[in-house]
């Protein structure tokens, strides 16, 4: 009988934990779809990891994993993929904002021959204008870097085993779960839902976190900032060119005025374009640095007592 596996990353969220456990559990034995829901603590302050424990001695089909400390939410995703045992496994929000209502359509899809069954927001639910505005640039900009069309995207998928298999087997450590789906292809259908509230907790991302999370998935999946390096270059060449030229048509005609001025600009503008190229290089060294040094994604501390077996890509005691 087919089996299913759902990963939940979890920061911070003990409050939602026994929630959404009872939430998901009710609703797939309603469904009738055997399950396991796999929670994975990405090394949270407060008492993630021991309601994830007393959630997994009531329930047996819940798993639990904790990192040593934050990791982040890529690397959790990626762990609970590794711990996922399902034919296929569903990655959803653990605050319940991706609505459990979606996963029996994701499963009817998958069992009717799709192998990525991708998660489309309708909206984006309650949010400030500024964070808005920004996650709308944020996929615009992605979008273009990858050449495929991520606006609405989610990490709110369903993907078969051989998919999940891909996706463990690829050897980097900066890894962008969300465009990755989309790099790898396989039969893929999409499903539209509306953002919900959050039950309990306010969300864990800041406008700041969101800038640092779309900077680093940016260079970690697309080498087009690189080439604005040169872009960059040209456009610096052509403006110095096109000044050279009017300053020595005005001292030819004797109106060419005296000081420093023109000297000053340039330097500011070159200088500008100079350091934030090297800024733009600098931050794909530190890509290549952290890739080089090979660390692995995560590393798991302590794990419920029904884990079995190693976790590749990282460490467990």
């Amino acid at each position: 009988m087919a089996f299913l596996s759902i990963v939940l990353p979890s920061y911070n969220e003990e409050q939602n934990i026994a929630h959404t456990a009872r939430v998901l559990s009710g609703l797939l034995v309603q469904e009738q779809i055997e399950y396991e829901l796999i929670f994975v603590s990405d090394g949270s302050r407060d008492g993630t990891y021991q309601e994830i424990l007393k959630a997994a001695q009531q329930d047996p089909h819940i798993k639990g994993a904790e990192f040593s400390r934050n990791f982040g939410k890529e690397a959790s995703i990626f762990a609970g993929l590794q711990l996922a045992t399902g034919n296929a496994v569903i990655v959803m929000d653990c605050d319940l904002q991706h609505p459990p209502q979606v996963i029996p359509q994701m499963w009817k899809l998958w069992n009717e021959g799709y192998e990525v069954v991708e998660g489309i927001k309708l909206s984006r639910g309650r949010e400030g204008l500024l964070h808005k505005c920004f996650a709308g640039a944020f996929y615009r900009i992605m979008s273009g870097l990858i050449k495929m069309d991520m606006n609405a995207s989610s990490d709110y998928k369903l993907l078969d085993r051989k998919v999940v298999d891909v996706l463990l087997g690829l050897p980097e450590k900066n890894t962008f779960f969300r465009a990755l789906t989309f790099w790898a292809g396989f039969k893929t259908v999409n499903v539209e839902y509306e953002v919900q509230e959050r039950m309990y907790g306010e969300s864990k991302w800041s406008f700041f976190s969101l800038m640092r999370y779309a900077i680093t998935n940016a260079t970690s999946f697309s080498t087009l900032p690189l080439q604005l390096v040169t872009v960059l270059g040209l456009v610096s060449i052509l403006f110095s060119m096109g000044l050279a030229v009017q300053t020595l048509v005005k001292y030819l005609t004797g109106t060419a005025v005296e000081g420093f001025t023109t000297v000053i600009l340039l330097i500011l503008i070159i200088g500008g374009f100079i350091m934030l190229s090297l800024g733009v290089i600098g931050h794909y060294i530190a890509r290549i640095y952290e890739e080089v040094k090979g660390r692995p994604r995560y590393i798991i501390s302590r794990v419920t007592d029904n884990v079995q077996g190693n976790v590749t890509g990282g460490w467990k005691r």
